[in-house]
């Protein structure tokens, strides 16, 4: 029996994992693949406190150390099941039965891909899917944004403050963004709408040079030179595993309160699962901080 575990190596689930063992919990982490998420694929990192400049996995890899220093045990196994609605929480996995009094949920988000194989070769050398982490690498070059809801117009108009020109590449004719963001978005003169078009394939050869469109209403096929390309078509939660237990929005996202309460007693949800405004490194390591402290008051409220 433990006292926490924690589903996710991201830095939501390492932040918690850091607070929960200096807390003298006993605390077991269980990660399917690595520890990182979607922070590994960043090749640099300029807005994480403390760090005028650091790789991801990098990053990640002091996280990690970090946390294991104060004790922290972490498994490398696959989810297959979990109770976790009574007082003790449990948590299958391919290997064996892990119990604990509480649970925080980390398991973080997966950006919609667009599907191709260079997407995912060029990813982090062309291909990104966060502006406000890689748009200033960008300076003075040109780049293409794919989607038309509010994300895709916040990343065109972030990026024209490095970028010289973003084409915005939607697949209607008209976007799905709030109406204020489409006004800055048309107003912006680097910005250049390109309507009722889809991406057919990446080009290049050690890196994004450009891209294959097809335009959906003619089928006419063109190409189009830019230096990079960020997705913007949405974020896919992984929350499979508690759906239908825990609440969650429309879109999968875990809901909770400013304390990282879910509506179970003793489950948590932290970093990019859970329904929020901003999800950055910064806003993880926050979010895993609070919930494992109030994880530990939950499980002093028990004894």
């Amino acid at each position: 029996m433990y006292d926490l575990i924690i589903l996710g190596g991201g830095p939501a689930g390492l932040a918690a994992g850091l607070y929960a063992c200096r807390s003298k919990l006993d605390t077991v982490m269980i990660e399917q693949m690595y520890v990182g998420g979607q922070i590994v694929t960043t090749y640099e990192i300029e807005n994480y406190p403390g760090f005028d400049g650091i790789s991801g996995p990098d990053l990640i890899n002091k996280m990690e150390a970090q946390a294991k220093r104060y004790g922290l045990q972490i498994y490398n196994e696959e989810v297959v099941g979990l109770d976790i609605t009574g007082k003790v929480k449990k948590v299958t996995t391919n290997k064996k039965t892990y119990e604990a009094k509480a649970i925080i949920l980390a398991t973080g988000a997966t950006p919609k891909e667009l599907g191709f194989d260079k997407e995912r070769k060029f990813r982090g050398s062309g291909v990104s899917y966060c502006a406000t982490c890689d748009g200033a690498f960008y300076k003075d070059q040109v780049v293409a944004v794919v989607g038309g809801g509010d994300t895709a117009m916040e990343d065109s108009n972030y990026l024209t403050k490095f970028a010289k020109k973003v084409y915005v590449i939607h697949r209607r004719d008209k976007l799905r963004a709030s109406k204020t963001l489409q006004d800055r978005a048309f107003a912006n003169p680097k910005i250049e709408f390109i309507w009722d078009t889809v991406v057919k394939d990446i080009q290049g050869e050690y890196g994004v040079e450009g891209l294959i469109l097809k335009n959906v209403k003619t089928n006419e096929e063109s190409t189009l030179k830019v230096d990079g390309v960020f997705i913007a078509i949405g974020l896919s939660p992984n929350s499979d595993l508690v759906k239908g237990v825990v609440d969650t929005d429309e879109y999968g996202y875990i809901l909770t309160d400013e304390d990282m309460k879910t509506n179970i007693p003793g489950v948590f949800a932290a970093g990019d699962v859970r329904k929020k405004t901003l999800r950055q490194v910064v806003t993880a390591t926050a979010d895993g901080a609070i919930a494992a402290y109030v994880a530990e008051k939950y499980i002093d409220s028990l004894e």
